[in-house]
């Protein structure tokens, strides 16, 4: 949630729910302990219905989640199970794919991957830079406005 709330207004956070990967019916199954023991779901409502639940338990506030399919085409296709971190860039190309989960994930490596992706250095706080590029903006507004305004006029006889 730390990089969610951190760069939320500049990167487009999604949770992709994919298979269950503890259901009660799985290979390892887990639960119990404030966590929903759940069946591994047969049809898509009752992955979307799972999904609910396990993001509220997880306590993930308002960050979107999308729900894969019953073929587990998500799932499939980036590798997901049981959890993994990506980061598309602007380009719509993966600029990070971190290992899996547990062990392989590393919030760590992927505030690094956004910070390249947004062109902060090490040590500039996200929040420093968006008020350098708006301080940045206001004086060339400032600069161009003093460039373009009518020279005061000299003439101070009263006319």
């Amino acid at each position: 949630m730390e990089l969610y709330e951190t760069y939320g207004d500049d990167i487009q956070f999604y949770l992709v729910y994919i298979r269950e990967a503890h259901a009660i019916d799985s290979a390892m199954p887990m639960g119990g302990n404030g966590m929903p023991i759940v069946e591994d779901p047969v049809s898509q409502e009752e992955r979307n219905a799972v999904a609910t639940v396990c993001t509220a338990k997880l306590e993930l506030g308002d960050m979107p989640t999308l729900v894969d399919d019953m073929a587990d085409t998500a799932n499939s296709a980036y590798s997901g199970w049981p959890d993994r971190l990506y980061l598309i860039g602007l380009g719509g190309k993966i600029t990070y794919q971190g290992g899996p989960g547990p062990f392989g994930f590393s919030p760590d490596e992927l505030d690094a991957a956004i910070r390249a992706e947004l062109g902060l250095t090490e040590d500039e706080p996200e929040a420093e830079a968006a008020e350098e590029s708006e301080d940045a903006a206001e004086g060339e507004e400032a600069a161009d406005a003093v460039e373009d305004s009518p020279e005061e006029s000299s003439d101070q006889s009263g006319e």
